[in-house]
């Protein structure tokens, strides 16, 4: 079913505030504002034992690798601040999530 089948089953308006674009192009708008303080940290002893690498596999960005003993390596410069990370990780305290400080992290600008 389209974007457009769903928002005329389900009765809603197209938002023309932001103009219609695909997924790269939105994500090529956007900027990195990055703070000194990491709003993502990830505890490597904790992902030792993980098997499964969910947070690898799942975040959007490609953030997440994994190192030859077994642990994570992540970058939280290029975050889209998704969570997903957080959500799939079934490892408990591998990862601590926050948002940034305000007025840092990733901002998607206008064309």
């Amino acid at each position: 079913m389209s974007l457009e089948s769903l928002r005329a089953a389900n009765n809603i308006e197209r938002d023309n505030t932001w103009a219609e674009m695909s997924f790269q192009d939105r994500i090529d708008t956007a900027e990195f504002r990055i703070h000194e303080r990491a709003h993502i940290t990830v505890n490597g002893d904790s992902c030792r034992g993980c098997t499964t690498r969910e947070c690898v596999v799942a975040c959007p960005a490609n953030l997440f690798v994994p190192t030859s003993d077994g642990g994570i390596l992540f970058n939280y410069e290029n975050c889209f601040e998704c969570g997903t990370c957080y959500l799939v990780c079934n490892q408990a305290g591998a990862i601590t999530w926050t948002y940034p400080e305000g007025g840092y992290g990733i901002v998607f600008h206008r064309t």
